[in-house]
């Protein structure tokens, strides 16, 4: 019998010079990598055109310690808020009724605010458009970059007066917390925040009754603003050049104007809010915004619109409920796309049994009385998604297109009883003029009269 001449030599000897020669290699690998040239540097990432965010400075243990102020001890809140180092401290107002004439001024960091609740109220009697409290760095005006870090104000309420300015001016504060304020009737804004870049919260306010915006936020990001309250402003919440938003778990209702409108800004999310009754549209995303989740909110009763996607792209916006919305409850208007809708409920006052809470239906004695809630309405955009929605008791169509929208995808949506304020035959989905785009697999029942003869 033949045998292979391997069969002369251990196993355990072979298995020894193969482990020599693969560590061989290995290092042989391992020499010519080192003497290969290091792969160049990628090219930095650029910075955000919104704004670039400061890095706060290392704690300096040379400064005095933070007091413990009760301004009750001081002649004037001023006073009180004077005698904090520049290391901060905390300042405790107590109750009363606290007038100004001119704005109490914040100049330190790491500073805390306190009232007893709305027992405390600084009430603004300024009537040059003044703010009641100014907070901002020493010398803001002539270093626009200086900032303060770590600043909260909680636990009082700040009224104005029809020819004030703001209960709250923030310059250049990084960290800011406002909790538990109360903040009403002012000639302009509630709040306003501006270049309060590094994480701006707002939790647990009541924010009422003021000529501007309840929350007035120029730039920003990694926002928070939740569990607030906000009735009758002009509107609640306007977010210029910012970024970042969570807008979450609060109630808007009763405004003049327009509930939040956000403008240049991206990766933001408005979720879990209930939003009712704006004079005009619930929610606009407009001038460059991008890349915002809009789901979860109850979008009720509001004279203008649900959400206008005037100036956004690459948006989503569902599960939500668009009830006794009149004129769009969604509006994609020109130079906006890219969206997806889908989830949502569209619906009127409808209780089941034929019945209807607004009994006056689509003509009662004024427009807040009237059963009316509107579809999507597509104005020359492109490549929008509308899928798996519910439309019943519609006035108008479910989905109508116009001009020269393209890659419109309409499908897998149910509707019922719809065009109540249209004339009779209408269509319930529009493509109109609508070109490389697929409407099919909509389920759409009847048109159910009380449509206009």
């Amino acid at each position: 019998m033949m045998h292979s001449s391997w069969s002369r030599f251990p196993i355990a000897f072979v298995a020894t010079i193969l482990f020599a020669s693969a560590l061989g290699l290995v290092l042989l690998a391992q020499k010519t990598q080192q003497e290969q040239p290091p792969p160049p540097s990628p090219p930095p990432t650029p910075p955000t055109t919104l704004m670039t965010p400061t890095t706060p400075m290392a704690q300096d243990d040379s400064l005095p310690p933070a007091v413990a102020i009760d301004a009750a001890d001081y002649p004037s809140l001023q006073t009180a808020l004077d005698a904090l180092p520049v290391s901060g401290g905390v300042v405790r107002i107590p109750p009363g009724i606290h007038e100004l004439s001119e704005p109490l001024i914040v100049r330190s960091g790491d500073t805390r605010i306190e009232g007893c609740g709305s027992a405390t109220h600084l009430r603004n009697l300024n009537r040059t458009g003044q703010p009641a409290l100014f907070i901002r760095p020493e010398a803001w005006d002539s270093k626009p970059r200086e900032r303060l870090w770590r600043i909260e104000v909680c636990d009082l309420r700040i009224s104005g007066n029809p020819d004030s300015g703001p209960g709250v001016r923030a310059v250049g504060v990084h960290e800011f917390l406002l909790r538990s304020l109360a903040v009403d009737r002012h000639g302009s804004h509630g709040i306003v925040m501006d270049r309060c870049e590094e994480n701006p919260r707002v939790i647990g306010c009541n924010l009422t009754y003021n000529n501007g915006s309840g929350l007035h936020l120029l730039g920003g990001h990694d926002i928070v603003v939740s569990g607030n309250q906000f009735e009758e402003n002009l509107d609640a919440l306007t977010l210029l050049d910012g970024f970042n938003l969570t807008f979450t778990g609060n109630n808007v209702d009763d405004h003049l104007r327009h509930g939040v409108v956000i403008e240049n800004s991206y990766g933001s999310v408005i979720t879990g809010n209930m939003i009712e009754e704006c004079a005009g549209t619930a929610i606009i995303l407009d001038r460059g915004c991008y890349g915002i989740a809009v789901s979860g909110n109850a979008i009720a009763h509001h004279l203008g619109g649900g959400i206008d996607l005037r100036g956004a792209w690459g948006c989503t916006v569902t599960g939500n409920n668009f009830v006794l919305v009149h004129q769009f409850a969604v509006r994609v208007s020109p130079g906006s796309g890219r969206h997806t809708i889908s989830g949502n409920q569209f619906t009127n006052s409808y209780v089941g049994d034929g019945k209807l809470k607004r009994a006056e239906g689509i003509r009662g004695p004024d427009l807040w009385h009237l059963d009316a809630c509107a579809g999507v309405v597509l104005d020359e955009t492109e490549a929008v998604v509308i899928n798996g929605n519910q439309f019943s008791g519609l006035t108008t169509r479910a989905v109508e297109a116009r001009g020269a929208c393209k890659r419109l995808l309409v499908t897998n949506n149910l509707v019922i009883d719809h065009g109540r304020g249209l004339a009779a035959g209408t269509s319930s989905i529009e493509p109109g003029e609508a070109t490389d785009s697929l409407f099919e697999a909509n389920l759409a029942g009847p048109q159910v009269l009380e449509a206009a003869p």
